[in-house]
C-alpha cells in the first residue's frame, strides 16, 4: 500500500513540476516547426539589406508590410518604442493564431527560437532571416491582448528571378561555391 502511495506521489509530483516548468519557463524549438516554410536563420555577411521595425503601445509594428525577395538575407533591427514589452514572431498564419492562443494561457512564457525576438521597452534587437520560399510571411507581437488588438503585419516574398544557388550578396559577389 505505502509503495502505491509513493508511486502515485511520484506521478503527481513530475506532472505538476512538468506543468509549472511549462506555465512559467522558456520554450525552445516548439513554434519553429514552420520555420522551413518561411526560411530560415540567416547569416550577418549575407545580409543584403537592414529593414528597421518599429514596435509601439498603439499595437502597431511600423511597417506593417513588407516586401523581399525570395533568397534574400534580411537584418530585421527591431524597436521597442513602446513602455510595454512586446515581440516581434515570424510564422504562417495558423502558427501565429495557434501560438497566440498558448500564450494567453502561459503569458509568462519567454522565447528562444530563431524566428522570434523579445524586446523590452525602450530597447532594441537584430534578427537576420532568410526567405527561401515565395508567399507570405505573417509576423505578430503575440503577447496576450497585442495580436487581438492588430499587431500584427505581413511580408510578401516574391519569387527571385535567380536561382538562389546563383544569388549574389551585399557586396556583388557570386554566392556559388568554385
Amino acid at each position: 500500500m505505502i509503495m502505491k502511495i509513493r508511486s502515485t506521489l511520484s506521478i503527481l509530483a513530475l506532472a505538476c513540476l512538468a506543468t509549472a516548468t511549462q506555465a512559467s519557463g522558456t520554450h525552445a524549438g516548439g513554434h519553429s516547426h514552420d520555420a522551413p516554410e518561411i526560411g530560415r536563420v540567416g547569416q550577418a555577411d549575407k545580409v543584403s539589406r537592414t529593414v528597421d521595425v518599429d514596435m509601439s503601445d498603439s499595437m502597431r509594428f511600423t511597417p506593417d508590410k513588407m516586401d523581399v525577395t525570395q533568397g534574400e538575407t534580411i537584418r530585421f533591427v527591431i524597436k521597442n518604442s513602446g513602455k510595454l514589452k512586446h515581440e516581434f514572431v515570424m510564422g504562417n498564419s495558423r502558427s501565429l493564431k495557434e501560438h497566440y492562443k498558448l500564450m494567453q494561457k502561459f503569458p509568462d512564457m519567454e522565447h528562444a527560437d530563431d524566428n522570434m525576438i523579445t524586446v523590452a521597452p525602450g530597447q532594441s534587437g537584430e534578427l537576420i532571416w532568410q526567405f527561401t520560399r515565395p508567399g507570405a510571411v505573417d509576423f505578430g507581437c503575440l503577447l496576450p491582448g497585442h495580436y487581438d488588438a492588430g499587431m500584427k503585419g505581413v511580408i510578401h516574398v516574391s519569387k527571385s528571378k535567380v536561382p538562389m544557388n546563383r544569388a549574389k550578396n551585399a557586396g556583388g559577389q557570386d554566392d556559388r561555391q568554385q
